[in-house]
């Protein structure tokens, strides 16, 4: 069990009870990228948000750091994982620092106030995400990109152990796409967080991932490291490409026209 801090076991997820993915299993460690791929619609996000309690679980246990999830309370979690999910935040008049500091809410008190050694953390979140000079900004007056480095700042003010994120790059241009996921592999490194993640882009997905994990049909068809997993053949497979070709250099699929 060394350095394993989220673990799913015989995990089924689901909506209204009923389960459309089962029988999972995975296992992130410290200092690791897990990337959850695979169609449109294959159940990536229901896993995900199954994992932070979003979603009630339809069978199974989610472990962090070797304890029930569901036996901890909500700040318990917060103090070990958080999460960036898809959706675009619009606050309203809240400057980027002020959006980064609820990131402290787990360790404030009930009104909720930073101490000067929470700002500091804060501040030095920012930095890290190469976001100090946003600080002073009006949140809904950034770009998508720059969004997203102050909100992976205020999951990092948390002090995760485990950071979850779904389709962190959804919004962003190929440059801020790949600025974030370098800053993210930075963090994981530096600081030996754990992450998962989904993402839709394969090249991306097969440069920063230490393990990847295919979501198809109604399991978990595949796991492993990628240059196990992006193979031409399975990512064909994996897609349902009937015609085309997938790239392995560009992490690519090539689809060809109906004739």
């Amino acid at each position: 069990m060394s350095g394993i801090c989220l673990q799913a076991r015989n995990l089924s997820v689901g909506y209204g009870g009923r389960a459309i993915i089962h029988g999972m299993e995975l296992t992130l460690r410290r200092g690791e990228i897990m990337t959850l791929i695979g169609p449109n619609g294959a159940g990536k996000s229901t896993i995900l948000k199954s994992v932070i309690r979003q979603l009630e679980l339809v069978g199974g246990t989610v472990c962090l750091n070797g304890r029930d999830m569901a036996r901890l309370t909500d700040r318990e979690i917060s103090r070990q994982l958080s999460v960036l999910m898809t959706a675009h935040v619009r606050p309203e008049l809240m400057t980027c620092f002020d959006v980064a500091a609820t990131g402290r809410y787990p360790y404030t008190g009930r009104l909720g106030l930073l101490t000067q050694a929470d700002r500091e953390k804060v501040a030095q979140c920012l930095e890290l995400v190469h976001a100090s000079s946003l600080a002073d900004r009006d949140f809904s007056q950034i770009s998508d990109g720059q969004r997203q480095r102050v909100l992976l700042a205020r999951a990092l003010c948390q002090e995760p152990e485990v950071l979850v994120l779904d389709e962190p790059t959804s919004f962003l241009d190929i440059r801020h796409k790949l600025e974030l996921l370098a800053i993210l592999k930075d963090m994981v490194r530096s600081r030996h967080l754990a992450v998962v993640m989904s993402l839709h882009e394969l090249d991306l997905a097969q440069k920063i991932s230490d393990v990847v994990v295919c979501v198809h049909g109604d399991c978990i068809e595949r796991q492993g490291p990628p240059e196990e997993i992006f193979t031409a053949r399975y990512m064909m497979e994996l897609y349902g490409a009937a015609r085309g070709s997938y790239n392995a250099l560009y992490g690519s699929l090539e689809l060809e026209a109906a004739a």
